[in-house]
């Protein structure tokens, strides 16, 4: 996924709350579409859009798998973290924080 994604269009993707509700999804477990339409009361419609907008702002990655029997599938996964918003005197900035952003629970943080 990209580092530098644009800040108000993130924000935007997911301030919506079935937008986030896919998100979450898709970061607790990544898997096909069939997978979030068991564990999400959103329709097939709805999810593919969410995803779609998701795909747009780099938070979410689509791969194609063969299954045993030949046919393909497409999973869709994320690492996405979190995000940063920081307020500046032209108006703000939004950093999207990737699961390898975070420090480790067990690495001690201190200053250098």
């Amino acid at each position: 996924m990209q580092e530098d994604r644009a800040g108000n269009g993130v924000l935007e993707a997911i301030g919506d709350e079935r937008t986030r509700t896919v998100l979450a999804a898709i970061v607790r477990k990544p898997g096909p579409v069939n997978d979030l339409i068991e564990q999400l009361d959103l329709s097939e419609a709805t999810i593919y859009r969410r995803i779609e907008t998701l795909r747009e702002h780099d938070l979410v990655e689509e791969r194609t798998l063969v299954a045993d029997d030949g046919n393909h599938y497409n999973v869709y996964w994320s690492d996405f973290a979190g995000a940063v918003v920081t307020l500046e005197e032209d108006g703000y900035d939004a950093r999207v924080l990737q699961e390898g952003d975070l420090p480790d629970a067990a690495t001690p943080i201190t200053d250098s």
